[in-house]
């Protein structure tokens, strides 16, 4: 019978598929793809992350995802111990007093080597205990973003206006929980939030989970903080209003023309064809239709269609993992978000120009790695 491994490595030659290629499409790591196949599991931090990636390289390769955890499990079900009476198949009758001897000696020596386990395993593995030992980091925000994991308790100090504001990682359980000036936020994978720094009304900084394993805070998370361009912000996010009727607000952030020109915003769909793997968040920008948040993990060949009439808000934790394009107008535009692994916040939504026509943007809000 065929061992996982060589499942794995047989159907990925016979797609003539290279281990770059995977990869760049899976974003999962050529040395953890060399080690599924070899069947090294010791590299991976936890069974959690080799299930995971087998779950993601099973479906990359079209075969029965269950099949291949099954077989995973079976093989490690073949790396325990046989227990020592089934290997005695004809024990030797021995004196009644011997018996509980032998089992007062054998748990005296599994408190020995348990002992002697853990403080070996504190000594060649400082890394497991880092959460609980190391002291809390403090850093502060140069620029105008700062990108990096957190753990229990780090701080980030945030200079702005001639002020320093201070968020600290608080706890890392369901959610990840960030305190902040106006108080306590929580936050899920690929989720972000506004945050309004000084109280006077305008949204400062947006923070994003990129990376995130719940209830684990050994693993920390993945933040990334951005100051807001408020120029950009104003009457999109302030005064709720979707179209920006300002050449000047349009100016102040990354944009690009979409749809040119047009004497009416119409209604248009935003096309999503994935040819990967990612983390993908869409929003309705108008109060009236709104629909709320909508976030799911994308599969490769999976396809998403988006109608709005005023403008979409979409957040991709890869931005080459996906096709756009924009249908509007008995036309398709295409369209291009970002680069490999970019975690991008955009906007596709009709602004005003001082003629008073339309056109449709792409406004990039946020850019990260």
């Amino acid at each position: 019978m065929e061992s996982l491994g060589e499942k794995l490595k047989s159907t990925r030659l016979e797609k003539g598929l290279s281990f770059d290629q995977i990869s760049r499409e899976t974003n999962i790591s050529i040395r953890y793809l060399e080690a599924l196949e070899t069947e090294n599991f010791s590299i991976f931090p936890g069974e959690p992350y080799v299930i995971g990636f087998l779950r993601n390289y099973g479906a990359y390769l079209d075969l029965d995802v269950q099949k291949v955890i099954s077989l995973y499990r079976a093989l490690r079900i073949q790396e325990q111990p046989i227990p020592v009476e089934q290997l005695l198949k004809s024990p030797p009758k021995l004196p009644g007093f011997v018996i509980p001897l032998i089992v007062i000696l054998l748990v005296i020596g599994a408190v020995s080597w348990g002992i002697y386990s853990l403080v070996v395993n504190k000594k060649n593995n400082p890394a497991q205990n880092t959460s609980e030992n190391r002291s809390p980091s403090e850093y502060i925000m140069e620029g105008n973003s700062l990108d990096r994991r957190f753990y229990r308790n780090d701080s980030v100090l945030i200079p702005l206006d001639g002020e320093t504001y201070k968020l600290e990682l608080y706890n890392l359980g369901e959610t990840v929980t960030i305190r902040t000036p106006g108080g306590s936020r929580n936050l899920d994978l690929g989720q972000d939030v506004t945050i309004d720094l000084n109280s006077d009304g305008i949204p400062d900084l947006r923070i994003t989970v990129a990376d995130f394993l719940k209830n684990n805070p050994e693993m920390g998370a993945h933040l990334h903080f951005i100051l807001i361009d408020t120029a950009a912000y104003t009457g999109a996010e302030i005064d709720q209003a979707v179209v920006i009727t300002t050449s000047a607000a349009v100016s102040a952030a990354s944009s690009t023309t979409i749809i040119p020109s047009s004497p009416s915003a119409y209604p248009f769909t935003l096309q999503v064809s994935f040819q990967g793997y990612c983390m993908f968040r869409w929003e309705i920008l108008n109060e009236r239709d709104r629909r709320g948040t909508n976030q799911r993990y994308f599969q490769r060949a999976e396809q998403l269609d988006i109608q709005a009439q005023n403008g979409i808000r979409i957040w991709t934790s890869n931005a080459n993992a996906a096709r756009f394009q924009i249908i509007g107008g008995g036309r398709t535009f295409p369209v291009e978000l970002g680069s490999p692994g970019e975690v991008v916040v955009a906007d596709f939504r009709w602004v005003r120009d001082d003629e008073n026509r339309y056109r449709l943007i792409l406004m990039r809000l946020e850019t990260g790695n």
